[in-house]
């Protein structure tokens, strides 16, 4: 098993109860994968102060992983790269890559452009 990396785009699915999302979930708690990652700035992006039911009830399920300087940096190496700027997107791919994991996305383009740029490919799971 290994772990799967929620993006905004997957939080936000969550939030209005996308069916895709919902069995991709699903499958996590059921064991298909080892646990959900989401990166903080992707619940920044996401949150908006509240209730947000769905995406509270997703965060018990899930471990917020905070941001390092190591992962800062890498993220605007890859941005450079890539010719992007969406660190919160390059931040998700740095983080999926680090830990072997698949990617809940509604962007999978822009995750597949990062995820190149390093040479690299992602198991994504598009919502």
């Amino acid at each position: 098993m290994r772990p799967v990396v929620y993006d905004t785009g997957a939080l936000l699915a969550a939030e209005r109860r996308d069916t895709r999302f919902t069995t991709i979930h699903r499958n996590r708690v059921a064991g298909r994968f080892e646990r959900a990652l989401i990166p903080v700035v992707v619940l920044a992006q996401a949150w908006r102060g509240g209730p947000q039911a769905a995406i509270s009830r997703i965060l018990q399920d899930c471990e917020v992983v905070a941001d390092t300087e190591t992962v800062g940096r890498a993220a605007g190496v890859v941005c450079a790269r890539s010719g992007t700027s969406d660190v919160v997107d390059a931040i998700v791919v740095i983080t999926a890559l680090a830990a072997e994991a698949a990617v809940v996305t509604s962007d999978p383009e822009d995750l597949r452009k990062l995820a190149a740029a390093l040479g690299k490919e992602l198991d994504l799971l598009v919502v």
